[in-house]
């Protein structure tokens, strides 16, 4: 089990039957989580930024059973289009978390890999691993599987729209 201060990580992939091009176009779009997650409630671009580019910066809200709703601003870190996508939550020098698309070609399609990575800055975790210090590894591998959970429905999202079903 994986404690805080290890940054821990989870990434799902998916074969997506559509181009890089395709792809891309939709993970450039700012909401397009929130269509598929039962946490992640949109976002929007912050200074004038209309789509991503390092170090344009957004807003988005989130919502979960057990703190409510909350808004954090993310930075983007990495964008190579139609190959990686990347943002900080938080202070890049110090985020909060990572997230990472990467897009690699894969025959007619690609494979599209979602990660996520704790830390080291403060997150909502932190409160809950103070209050319960013994309970650290549980209740990190506990979020780790709500991420799970909601990046694998982000990708099966995605391939519907790439098949026409979404």
């Amino acid at each position: 089990m994986a404690r805080y201060a290890d940054r821990p990580s989870v990434e799902v992939s998916a074969h997506v039957d559509a181009g890089a091009d395709f792809v891309w176009a939709l993970l450039c779009d700012v909401n397009l989580p929130a269509r598929f997650s039962t946490e992640f409630l949109g976002a929007e671009w912050l200074d004038g930024a209309t789509g991503p580019v390092v170090g344009a910066r957004f807003k988005g809200k989130n919502r979960h059973v057990a703190v409510g709703e909350w808004e954090t601003v993310s930075v983007v870190t990495a964008c190579e289009p139609e190959r990686v996508l990347e943002w900080s939550v938080g202070d890049p020098g110090r985020p909060a978390a990572v997230w990472r698309f990467e897009i690699e070609p894969d025959g007619a399609g690609v494979v599209l890999r979602q990660r996520a990575t704790m830390g080291p800055g403060r997150s909502g975790l932190s409160a809950a691993i103070e209050a319960a210090p013994e309970r650290e590894e549980r209740i990190v591998g506990r979020r780790l599987e709500e991420y799970r959970t909601n990046m694998a429905a982000n990708l099966e999202g995605i391939q519907d729209l790439a098949n026409g079903a979404g």
